[in-house]
């Protein structure tokens, strides 16, 4: 639970895909990376979508294909109601290994589309609600699909979105891979210890070192690569923990605040309603109703 933020899938050379429909009360999985890519489709439901340094609204109908190791959060609103009335984000999820059919994507002229794609899915790319008909169609069958018959399915469905021209990359220019190696780059190292040391105190001047910066330069280079403070991008995985936890029914609030790192119940409390408009004890309650 500690390193939730580097997400682990359940994708192997055995299993090198997986596609299911999802139906959440809300998304509550914090900012976080994994090695895979991943399609993800919204049904229903709206908010705002956090890919690499892009940050924007989606809507009921907008698909997104993330790269390998591309940092995003997906964010719902804090009041959504469906057609009868009920709080729900729906839709699918498709993930793949990077090496999903390595050589005849990387050396077959047939594949030379997807090819780009993916290369470009790095910076991530969006979809519009409405780009293609079809899309909706295969996006509703893979997960229903088993064998060769969703991997068959899958191709089709990779095809369509690279011939897709509405497509637009959402990640800046300067937003390459170089950024997204987690063991590498001085942000990535900082990062990859805040995933797993959020929920402890965090100093500024042992975070800096990782950086090999002094803390005044270490907070503006920070801020630059993250948009945010130290101190709020901390408060805000702490509090995208505590809605995983909250969610999970099996600790108290006052359990829930010291596992996420807040040294009272009331500073916990302040920070939650303002990052999310409600208490925990209303997100609780909202987010488990039927």
């Amino acid at each position: 639970m500690r390193q939730m933020m580097n997400e682990r899938l359940p994708i192997s050379k055995s299993l090198p895909l997986r596609a299911r429909f999802y139906d959440y009360p809300h998304f509550t999985y914090p900012w976080h990376f994994h090695s895979e890519y991943e399609i993800i489709y919204i049904k229903e439901g709206a908010g705002t979508r956090f890919v690499g340094d892009n940050v924007d609204k989606y809507n009921a109908g907008d698909l997104v294909l993330i790269g390998s190791n591309l940092p995003h959060y997906m964010k719902s609103d804090e009041i959504y109601h469906s057609g009868d009335s009920t709080l729900r984000v729906k839709g699918t999820i498709i993930q793949f290994e990077k090496d999903f059919m390595y050589h005849a994507i990387n050396h077959y002229p047939h594949f030379v589309k997807i090819k780009r794609m993916l290369d470009e899915s790095h910076r991530g790319i969006y979809f519009p609600a409405n780009s293609s008909s079809k899309l909706n169609e295969l996006l509703s069958a893979i997960p229903l699909l088993t064998g060769v018959d969703q991997i068959t399915g899958f191709l089709q469905l990779l095809k369509e979105m690279s011939e897709t021209d509405a497509r637009q990359i959402i990640s800046s220019a300067d937003y390459t891979e170089d950024n997204m190696m987690y063991d590498t780059s001085r942000i990535d190292k900082v990062i990859s210890y805040l995933n797993k040391n959020y929920n402890r105190p965090i100093h500024l001047e042992e975070v800096s070192s990782f950086a090999a910066m002094n803390p005044t330069a270490f907070c503006r280079f920070f801020k630059n690569k993250t948009g945010k403070s130290l101190k709020n991008y901390v408060l805000d995985m702490r509090i995208g923990y505590a809605c995983k936890l909250l969610l999970m029914d099996n600790m108290n609030i006052s359990q829930i605040s010291v596992e996420c790192g807040f040294d009272t119940i009331s500073h916990f409390n302040k920070v939650f309603k303002k990052n999310t408009g409600y208490t925990p004890s209303q997100y609780k309650s909202l987010m488990l109703k039927e």
